[in-house]
């Protein structure tokens, strides 16, 4: 072949690997839903009043009538992760609602239209999620510090912690647009989150050990990706915090609990266009 002819030749373009194009699509579609917050901070501002009010109100309460034991561990360092956690799952879990609104808008078809993936559509929103929640988890560190917690700031713990938030939100926020994607209307969507969150949260170990429990409760605990989210979250975020469960078991609940959200959230996010 001269060069004359290979010039003549149509260069083909270069696509990315499969596992490339699904990283730069989930990121394009966080960093979008990441870019609405950026105009709008005042939300998760607004959303780490309550957690706030548990730490500075609930936990000094219970703290000073030592009603709940924790062993060596004082109530306020045992309740603190409890809090991040709860921060994470309130405002996960009524993310959905901002996808009905893209429905309504127009941006959904968009979405669909798109080249991308469900899946990759789906663990965008997903990631979008859990980096929200790093925001009031910060917050709630400043304030955990304020009062006396005794907090672990190693470089490990911390980006162990900031790795628990993620997988924790991300799974809620999947939850929430599963949610989303079944009742399809604003309405409903908020009466089925605002009915889920408080279970949710007391059926955990958020506010007090599961030893603690009556029997059919602490079966709903232990299959409540929200109490191994606590459990990891209080052996890395509290000095002296130890857990229940192997931490290898936290996160391979929250981690898998997230895959299987995600699959049957890309099975329906169609569905919420029709």
């Amino acid at each position: 072949m001269t060069s004359l002819e290979r010039a003549a030749r149509p260069v083909a373009s270069a696509e990315p690997p499969a596992a490339a194009r699904f990283v730069l699509d989930v990121w394009t579609v966080a960093e979008a839903e990441l870019r609405k917050l950026a105009h709008d901070p005042t939300e998760l501002l607004t959303r780490a009043v309550q957690p706030i009010l548990w730490l500075l109100v609930f936990g000094q309460v219970l703290a000073r009538a030592r009603a709940i034991p924790t062993g060596q561990l004082g109530y306020i360092d045992f309740l603190a992760p409890g809090v991040l956690a709860q921060s994470a799952l309130f405002s996960a879990i009524f993310f959905g609602i901002a996808v009905i609104w893209e429905r309504d808008l127009g941006v959904l078809h968009k979405y669909l239209v798109s080249p991308a993936s469900r899946i990759s559509l789906v663990a965008g929103k997903a990631l979008a999620g859990g980096l929200r929640a790093l925001v009031q988890a910060a917050v709630i560190y400043v304030v955990a510090a304020l009062i006396g917690v005794h907090l672990q700031v190693g470089l490990p713990q911390v980006l162990g912690v900031a790795v628990v938030v993620v997988l924790g939100a991300a799974g809620f926020a999947t939850f929430s647009l599963v949610i989303a994607c079944v009742v399809r209307t604003r309405e409903r969507f908020m009466g089925i989150g605002q009915v889920l969150t408080m279970p949710l949260f007391f059926a955990s170990s958020a506010v007090y050990p599961i030893a603690l429990m009556p029997t059919w409760l602490q079966v709903l605990a232990n299959v409540n990706p929200l109490t191994y989210q606590v459990d990891a979250l209080r052996s890395l975020m509290v000095a002296g915090g130890t857990s229940t469960f192997p931490i290898t078991l936290d996160f391979g609940v929250l981690a898998f609990a997230l895959v299987v959200l995600l699959v049957i959230a890309a099975r329906l996010y169609p569905r919420l266009a029709i």
